[in-house]
């Protein structure tokens, strides 16, 4: 019996200059019949909008989006594949990991981004955690994401206005109308995270960002936890400013309830450490810890910003003309 399985567009944004794209070749390399599936290069400078553009031009009934520097396993789309045997799932995700050939710096990155206290329930998107479950956005990330084209469609794409967290905004609206999101921990790709500690706090910040403009648009329960990072900015600035006027005068016991949380903060820190060292070893944990921190407080700063920014489509910036997109279709 001739297996029939649908057609699959996999998009790929990248940037208009960009020679090298990896993705590319993983893409060909995927277990799927070539004759069903097709490649698509959005070039363009902002990835939401060549997304959206790719979308459309599209000929398969799912969609594969990977970032440019994602490197799926052969066997990716055949997994997918048996999640979608349900109707009801509208989108399936699994982690982005780190090579173990990647430099030691970014090997560090790593073990912040899949530790609980700095990412809680979102660490899935960069570790292997448990087993194939119904989900929530927390947990998907759009450099390893696949969707029903025609759900997509129906909602009119990514919200380009949400760029970072033009995902989350989708998944949300497709849980709400009934659809199931799928984690799969063996649905993955490799990729590096930043190489260098000033992108790694910029992209910390983007996410801060990104949340706090996700909320705006579409306020969750879900979202919740995401003030826990800001407000203990607030907190940190608010010790600073009683050591500044004079804290040494304040009564004790007053003192001791302005450091209880920050002493209980250390704690969970140090904690954190220790159960990170069975997984990823003594030197890396060690390494990591001042910036499990670092992410709170970069994040937070983000998200206070995210509050205020101005949302405009196509960026976030009023009067910015729309970025050109050109498109690249290859076949296998």
């Amino acid at each position: 019996m001739i297996e029939t399985l649908p057609r699959v567009s996999i998009i790929i944004p990248a940037r208009p200059d960009q020679s090298e794209i990896q993705a590319v070749k993983a893409a060909r390399q995927l277990d799927y019949p070539a004759d069903q599936l097709e490649i698509i290069v959005a070039r363009g400078k902002q990835p939401s909008i060549q997304r959206n553009t790719a979308l459309r031009a599209a000929t398969g009934d799912w969609i594969y989006f990977l970032d440019d520097d994602s490197i799926p396993p052969a066997k990716n789309l055949r997994v997918a594949a048996k999640n979608f045997s349900d109707p009801a799932v509208k989108m399936i995700g699994g982690p982005n990991l780190c090579p173990p050939n990647a430099p030691p710096l970014e090997q560090v990155f790593a073990v912040v981004l899949a530790s609980w206290l700095a990412f809680g329930p979102s660490r899935a998107r960069y570790a292997k955690v448990g087993n194939v479950r119904a989900t929530s956005e927390k947990e998907l990330i759009l450099c390893n994401q696949m969707a029903r084209r025609a759900d997509v469609l129906e909602l009119g794409g990514f919200n380009e206005a949400l760029y970072p967290n033009e995902e989350n905004a989708l998944m949300d609206e497709l849980q709400n109308r009934g659809g199931k999101l799928i984690y799969d921990p063996e649905f993955f790709v490799h990729r590096r995270p930043r190489s260098t500690l000033k992108s790694f706090f910029k992209m910390l910040r983007t996410y801060g960002r990104g949340r706090a403009e996700q909320f705006r648009v579409n306020p969750t329960l879900g979202s919740a936890p995401n003030f826990v990072p800001p407000l203990f900015c607030l907190y940190l600035l608010l010790l600073i400013a009683l050591e500044v006027a004079g804290f040494s005068t304040v009564p004790n016991v007053w003192k001791l309830a302005a450091a209880g949380p920050l002493a209980f903060y250390t704690l969970a820190v140090l904690v954190q450490t220790m159960v990170s060292i069975p997984a990823h070893g003594p030197a890396k944990s060690v390494l990591a810890l001042p910036l499990l921190v670092a992410s709170h407080i970069f994040y937070g700063f983000g998200f206070w910003r995210g509050l205020f920014t101005v949302l405009h489509g196509g960026g976030g910036r009023e009067h910015r003309p729309r970025p050109e997109v050109t498109l690249e279709k290859f076949s296998i």
